[in-house]
């Protein structure tokens, strides 16, 4: 099919922003941006073939959607030189009548591939998708865009004491990040990977679609990459809606590690809950209690792996693990049963666990080349980023091991995995641009949960300090992630879902901030 407007069309539309690939409040432009756009002009006018989505993109299928590569500069320096392609999915808005152009989502990340995303976003959207095209894309290197491979990581040496355990992650980052230099061509495509070029691939998708204006919907590090997006292109920023974002003043390290304090306030909250339900789990009568054995296995898998049902669970898998039942209030039965499953084994009693630990632990004991592609293509964004939103990694080993223990005495359960190494020491290129600095008065939406664990409220306020347009919608929840929760099983927060479509559908900001009570009047 050929595209609403033609591609010469489209290329008229974008030139003005795509110039120099700078926007008027970029506080850190790049110096190795184009001077004009004449080497942009074959990725501008090309035409899109939309067809049939693949097989496995259920959700895109039932939609209807069409699917298409988009091919864009690796290197927007120079734009002559090797390109890439990006998938992209459109979803045609149904309300031709008041249709307000393209709404393109990330689900976050770096790494996590977001072609369906926006499909599976629809029924929060509810009738203000109507008025989109609806856009969802793997971003570079993810995916079933020209993506990275590094090959199957090697399984685990079990360790047997902190210590052991923190040498054996270096040699592993260290090694992961030979392999991802030496695979494939990735020693050429590593260079390019950085959140400012995913944005110029966002504001390409934009233009060869032939809109002026790009709205846009993102959660986590989706949402730091709408504010990106915003800086770098605030004159092409249609209604920008980010959620969950981080503290821009903060390197992603950093932000991680002001992760860990707030993951322990969310065992605290959990500890309570289950203390209350103790005839349940047989976990502990009061939440000190309760969090004792938490900490218990804690200092179990320190010592050697835990046997469970089949696999094995390390301190690391432990970590990331309880992180991921503690950062949303409704998995507090799951987290209770899988701590259950997990003590009983630590008992030496026969265990099978309950299905979300069992898919967690086969997701740590069974290799996987499309979750080595997220992982290692997240890599690539965090050590390509300059600084904020997703670089900013020590560069000496040792200083993340002072941390780890510095971090324990506060920290019993999470100082390890807020302090992890990653990669980034060991890298084998160099970012070649600064991260990203936000200031600008562009008009945008941005939502935090007030017990958002993951990435804490205080970040957000940061960043509304920043962002001088935005407004700020609070929910007085545990969770990361404030919008559409109802698409993920999860009970909705009304308030929040209401601004956010009212917003899409109108383009008008609330007045002034909103805090949203708890779903269930509670709080």
């Amino acid at each position: 099919m050929t595209l609403p407007r033609t591609a010469m069309a489209a290329a008229a539309i974008a030139t003005a922003g795509l110039v120099g690939w700078t926007g008027t409040a970029s506080a850190a432009a790049s110096p190795t941006r184009p001077s004009s756009s004449s080497g942009l002009a074959r990725y501008l006018g090309q035409e899109l073939r939309w067809g049939a989505c693949p097989a496995d993109a259920t959700e895109l299928i039932k939609a209807g959607a069409q699917c298409a590569q988009v091919t864009a500069p690796l290197d927007y320096a120079a734009p002559g030189g090797p390109s890439i392609t990006l998938a992209i999915s459109r979803i045609k808005a149904k309300d031709r009548a008041h249709r307000s152009g393209v709404l393109l989502t990330n689900p976050g990340g770096p790494g996590g591939p977001g072609l369906d995303y926006t499909a599976h976003l629809r029924s929060a959207l509810k009738d203000a998708a109507d008025r989109y095209d609806l856009i969802g894309f793997d971003p570079r290197f993810v995916g079933r865009s020209t993506p990275i491979y590094c090959g199957i990581s090697p399984k685990a040496q079990p360790a047997h004491s902190r210590r052991e355990a923190f040498e054996a992650s270096v040699r592993n980052a260290r090694d992961t990040a030979r392999r991802c230099h030496e695979h494939g061509n990735n020693a050429v495509l590593l260079p390019h990977a950085s959140s400012r070029n995913v944005a110029r691939d966002m504001d390409l998708i934009r233009a060869v679609l032939g809109e002026r204006t790009l709205s846009y919907y993102g959660i986590s590090y989706g949402a730091d990459l709408g504010a990106v997006y915003a800086q770098m292109f605030p004159r092409h920023a249609g209604r920008i809606v980010i959620d969950s974002v981080t503290d821009p003043a903060l390197t992603q390290y950093e932000n991680f590690q002001a992760a860990g304090a707030a993951q322990e306030r969310g065992l605290d909250e959990w500890a309570a809950w289950t203390a209350r339900r103790s005839g349940a789990y047989r976990l502990g009568r009061t939440p000190g209690e309760v969090r004792a054995t938490v900490e218990s296995l804690s200092s179990r898998v320190d010592s050697g792996p835990l046997r469970i049902g089949g696999s094995t669970v390390d301190a690391s898998a432990l970590g990331l693990i309880l992180r991921q039942f503690v950062g949303t209030e409704e998995y507090n039965d799951v987290m209770a049963r899988a701590v259950r499953n997990l003590a009983d084994a630590a008992a030496g009693r026969p265990v099978e666990p309950i299905p979300e630990l069992r898919m967690w632990l086969e997701v740590f004991n069974t290799p996987s080349p499309e979750l080595d592609n997220q992982f290692n293509s997240g890599n690539a964004f965090f050590c390509g980023d300059g600084a904020w939103p997703a670089g900013g990694w020590p560069s000496d080993p040792e200083r993340y091991w002072r941390n780890i223990e510095r971090a324990r005495r506060t920290q019993p359960v999470f100082a390890a995995t807020a302090n992890a190494i990653f990669p980034c020491p060991f890298w084998r290129t160099e970012p070649r641009e600064p991260g990203v600095e936000l200031r600008n008065r562009v008009p945008l939406l941005l939502l935090q949960a007030k017990g958002d664990n993951n990435v804490p409220y205080a970040g957000a306020v940061a960043m509304h300090r920043r962002l001088k347009g935005s407004r700020l919608i609070s929910a007085d929840i545990r969770s990361h992630g404030v919008y559409g929760r109802g698409a993920d099983g999860l009970t909705p927060v009304p308030c929040a879902d209401r601004v956010v479509n009212a917003y899409l559908r109108t383009g008008v900001l609330p007045a002034t901030d909103v805090s949203c009570a708890h779903p269930d009047g509670t709080r």
